[in-house]
């Protein structure tokens, strides 16, 4: 499984930007796959993780991001509305393969994509 993000950038406070991320390599549809978030000096934390079972967003996010598929696309967004100067961070995708469960820990990941950068800054 291979996993190709993109769409970070600087965005000014209240503004929007939307992550991509194709998976490749497998099937879309039998994983958790969740965008995790790294501040400087800590370690990956969960912002959001959709399965055919659950869609869970983190208390820090909720109502402000949304984790959607395109399955003919083999792509999982995230649309992050709202953004927050605390949003800034390099964000990665990730694939957890054995369940549909959304682990909330970076371990239980084995697939990962490459970080992409968002800043949100005026």
């Amino acid at each position: 499984v291979q996993l190709q993000a993109s769409g970070g950038g600087h965005v000014q406070p209240g503004g929007s930007v939307r992550l991509s991320c194709v998976v490749s390599g497998g099937i879309l549809s039998y994983y958790s796959i969740s965008w995790f978030r790294q501040f400087p000096g800590t370690e990956r934390e969960v912002v959001s993780c959709i399965s055919p079972a659950i869609t869970w967003h983190a208390d820090s996010v909720k109502g402000r991001f949304t984790i959607s598929t395109d399955s003919a696309k083999s792509t999982v967004y995230l649309r992050m509305n709202g953004l927050k100067s605390e949003d800034t961070a390099v964000y990665y995708c990730a694939v957890h393969k054995p369940t549909q469960n959304c682990p909330r820990t970076q371990y239980a990941y084995d697939y990962w994509g490459q970080g992409t950068q968002v800043t949100v800054s005026s």
